[in-house]
C-alpha cells in the first residue's frame, strides 16, 4: 500500500526532528523555571533562549514575548480593553475583519456591543476604506486583522492597515499564526502593536503559543492570574518542553523559509493547474497575493464533506477549511464574508503544503481528483436535480 499524502499543513504540521530533540532534552530537566537553584536556572535558560529566538524572528524584544498555551489563548490575551499606545489613550472598542479565526471573531474580553466587523472584498482582502469609515465613527479602537487567511491563504495589507489605525489613534493586532515560517513577518516593519503565533503551524508541538507586544504598549491585562510568570502577564508554570520546542521550530522554519517558499509556490501552481484542468475547479483568492502553500478550491455541485472523505479514502489528507471548525456542517464564514453563496461556500476544499511535500504528493492528489472529481460531481448533481 502506498503511504498516505498529508496536505493539511494549515491545520497542523509534523514535528520537526530538531524540535523533538529539543523537547526530549527539556523533559530530562527537573527544575521549575521560577526556582533559583541550579536546576531551576537550567530550565529558565531554555525558556529564555526560546523567547529570544522568537523575538529575533519577528523583530521584537525578548521582554515583550509572552508564552501562552496556544494561539487561541494568545489572541484572547491580545484582545484586551484598556490597551494603550504611546498616546496614552485606551482603546474602547474592537474592530475585526470578517475573515478572522474563530478565536478573534469571539471578541476576546470586549463586550459584544463594543465589537464591529470590517468588510472584505470578493478577493478575500480586507476593505481598508470600510476600516477608515468604522474608525471615524467612535473612540479609539483595537483593530484585529490577520496577516494571512488560514483558508484562502490571502495575505492582508496589514502594514497599510497599521498606518490607518494609528492615524485614528488606535492599535493594531495581527494574528500571524499562518504567516510565521511561510512569509517574512516583522512586527516593527509592519507597524503592528500586538502579534500572535502558534508553534504547531511551523513544526513545533501543539499546546504552545505566544503573544508579542510592541514597545510602548501598556494596559495588557492577564487572562490567567496567580504567580508572576511571564512578567506578570500570564500566570502558571511555564511549559518548558513546549517552549523549547517552539524555539527550535522557529529557528528551523526561518532558516528554511526562502527555499521552502520558492519550492512550494512551484508545487502550488502545478496543483492549481491540474485541479482546474480535471474538473473545472475554481480557486479562491487566486488573483491576490497568497501564502505559497495554500489552495482553497471548489467545483460546481461539490460538497466539501463528501470530497474530503473521498480524498481520505484515496490516501490524501485534505480539509474543508479551518480545523477548529471541522465537523460543523455549515458554510465557511470566510467565503460567506467574501460574498459567495452558501452552496459554493459549502463546497470549498483546502489543500495546504509543507516543507516535506514533494511533486509526487501533488501528482497523487491530482490523480485522486481526476478519479473522483467527475464521478463525485456527477453524483452530487444527480442528487440535487
Amino acid at each position: 500500500m502506498p503511504s498516505r499524502v498529508y496536505l493539511d499543513w494549515n491545520a497542523t504540521t509534523p514535528l520537526r526532528a530538531e524540535v523533538r530533540a529539543a523537547m526530549l532534552a527539556a523533559y530530562e530537566l527537573i527544575g521549575n523555571p521560577s526556582s533559583v537553584h541550579a536546576e531551576g536556572r537550567e530550565a529558565r535558560r531554555l525558556v529564555e533562549d526560546a523567547r529570544a529566538a522568537l523575538a529575533v524572528a519577528v523583530g521584537a524584544l525578548p521582554r515583550n514575548v509572552v508564552f501562552t498555551s496556544a494561539g487561541t489563548e494568545a489572541n484572547a490575551l491580545a484582545l484586551s480593553p484598556g490597551l494603550r499606545g504611546p498616546s496614552g489613550r485606551p482603546v474602547q472598542r474592537l474592530l475585526v475583519s470578517a475573515i478572522e479565526h474563530a478565536s478573534v471573531m469571539a471578541g476576546g474580553r470586549f463586550p459584544a456591543a463594543a465589537v464591529g466587523q470590517i468588510r472584505v472584498a470578493r478577493s478575500g482582502v480586507v476593505d481598508l476604506d470600510h476600516l477608515k469609515a468604522l474608525l471615524s465613527e467612535g473612540p479609539p479602537a483595537l483593530v484585529s486583522i490577520m496577516a494571512a487567511n488560514n483558508e484562502t491563504g490571502a495575505i492582508q495589507p496589514v502594514a497599510e492597515a497599521a498606518r490607518i489605525v494609528h492615524e485614528a489613534g488606535g492599535l493594531l493586532h495581527v494574528d500571524a499564526i499562518q504567516a510565521l515560517g511561510r512569509i517574512m513577518f516583522n512586527i516593527n516593519a509592519i507597524g503592528a502593536d500586538l502579534a500572535t503565533f502558534s508553534a504547531h503551524k511551523i513544526g513545533g508541538p501543539k499546546g504552545i503559543g505566544a503573544l508579542v507586544v510592541a514597545e510602548g504598549i501598556s494596559g495588557l491585562e492577564p487572562v490567567l492570574r496567580g504567580g508572576g510568570q511571564e512578567l506578570g502577564r500570564r500566570a502558571g508554570t511555564e511549559n518548558v518542553a513546549g517552549i523549547a520546542g517552539f524555539g527550535a521550530a522557529v529557528k528551523a522554519a526561518l532558516q528554511a523559509l526562502p527555499k521552502d517558499a520558492e519550492r512550494m509556490i512551484t508545487l502550488r501552481n502545478h496543483l492549481e493547474k491540474g485541479l482546474c484542468a480535471a474538473a473545472g475547479a475554481t480557486v479562491f483568492s487566486e488573483d491576490v497575493q497568497r501564502l505559497p502553500n495554500t489552495v482553497l478550491f471548489t467545483a460546481p455541485g461539490m460538497k466539501a464533506e463528501t470530497a474530503v472523505i473521498c480524498f481520505d479514502l484515496e490516501g490524501i489528507a485534505v480539509s474543508s477549511g479551518s480545523a477548529c471548525s471541522s465537523g460543523k456542517v455549515q458554510p465557511s464564514h470566510v467565503l460567506s464574508a467574501m460574498g459567495f453563496d452558501p452552496a459554493m461556500a459549502q463546497g470549498a476544499v483546502r489543500l495546504s503544503l509543507g516543507w516535506s511535500t514533494e511533486l509526487e504528493d501533488i501528482n497523487r492528489a491530482l490523480e485522486a481528483w481526476r478519479k473522483l472529481g467527475n464521478t463525485l460531481l456527477r453524483e452530487e448533481r444527480r442528487n440535487t436535480a
